[in-house]
């Protein structure tokens, strides 16, 4: 089954006006809304953090139909995995069938405020799988005792249990953790407009390996892409907007060890409007839009959540229910 969601962005707008977004997508007839889970946003001026637990929990009791999850939460460092456990077999059951726990190695901006020190890639990985692994038996079983190496519980039972159980999917934009996803994980995601090559060669053939280690197929995973998109009938209105997150342009060297938000807008507000461009579809053209997203339908992807930078959110909504999702819902 193919699916069009909508990315919440919790760091650009506050709770109320937020949710309000994600209660449209459901009437205009979105398939899901995820919500990003920061501590801190990528900017302080006019930036924003609600907290993704009870901004769901809200979602739940307005929505009916929509899947709802969180693309991505950390269950590492400022949550133990036992709280995330029970946090989202409780949405579970307020929303059965619809919440999905997207789970992510996290990055220093959002957890090395409250004193964490911040490992390396290595740990954050294995911290990653035995989180999950500890989640998923916690689901399982009750009076959970275990001992791991980042991890303890003794006797714990998450007495409020979904009758379906919560998918688990696991963002990752490197080949370990998209193995992981495939061996242990019901989905995959990661973001667009990184070259198609990291796709087509790394990390669906990624996804694919971890499934086959597990005896799994790669049709068993929900393959998920955020996508990011800057559609407008105002071309120039279309590029200027995607300055706002021009922190997703700066290269991986340009923003590793920096951990406020002042000093990463900072950095992001100096980059010009033709570079922050590059990591967006910008479009005003209907057709040729809808043709470049589909590029990501081709490579395999089957649940597309779009992510647009503006200010006017409703104003993107109405028109990408009205002139996108027809012509991407044909397609697939």
């Amino acid at each position: 089954m193919i699916r069009f969601g909508y990315k919440a962005s919790a760091e650009q707008f506050a709770p109320a006006e937020l949710l309000k977004y994600g209660i449209l997508a459901e009437e205009l007839g979105f398939d899901s809304v995820f919500v990003s889970d920061h501590l801190q946003p990528w900017r302080h001026d006019g930036g924003h953090a609600p907290a993704a637990l009870p901004w769901l929990g809200a979602l739940a009791a307005r929505t009916e139909r929509v899947l709802i999850g969180t693309s991505v939460l950390t269950p590492t460092f400022r949550y133990h995995p036992a709280v995330v456990a029970q946090a989202f077999a409780t949405l579970g059951c307020l929303a059965p069938g619809r919440a999905i726990l997207g789970v992510g190695s996290g990055e220093s901006l959002n957890e090395v405020l409250l004193g964490t020190r911040w490992p390396d890639g290595k740990e954050r990985f294995a911290r990653l799988k035995e989180a999950v692994l500890l989640i998923k038996k916690l689901w399982a079983e009750d009076r959970v005792t275990y001992e791991g190496q980042f991890y303890k519980t003794e006797n714990a039972t998450i007495y409020d249990k979904p009758e379906q159980t919560v998918p688990i999917y696991i963002g990752a934009s490197g080949p370990a953790a998209t193995r992981l996803a495939g061996r242990i994980a019901d989905g995959f995601i990661t973001t667009s407009g990184k070259g198609h090559g990291l796709y087509t060669d790394t990390l669906l053939p990624a996804v694919n390996e971890g499934a086959e280690k597990a005896g799994r197929k790669i049709d068993d995973v929900d393959l998920m892409i955020e996508v990011k998109v800057s559609f407008d009938d105002d071309i120039e209105r279309a590029r200027n907007d995607t300055h706002y997150w021009g922190a997703l342009a700066l290269s991986p060297e340009e923003k590793t060890g920096v951990e406020d938000p002042i000093e990463m807008q900072r950095l992001a507000d100096a980059l010009s409007v033709e570079r922050t461009a590059t990591r967006w579809i910008v479009s005003s053209d209907p057709a040729e839009h809808a043709a470049k997203v589909a590029e990501y339908l081709d490579m395999g992807f089957k649940h597309l959540v779009f992510h647009a930078p503006g200010p006017d959110q409703e104003r993107f909504l109405k028109l990408y229910a009205e002139q996108i999702l027809p012509q991407l819902r044909n397609r697939s």
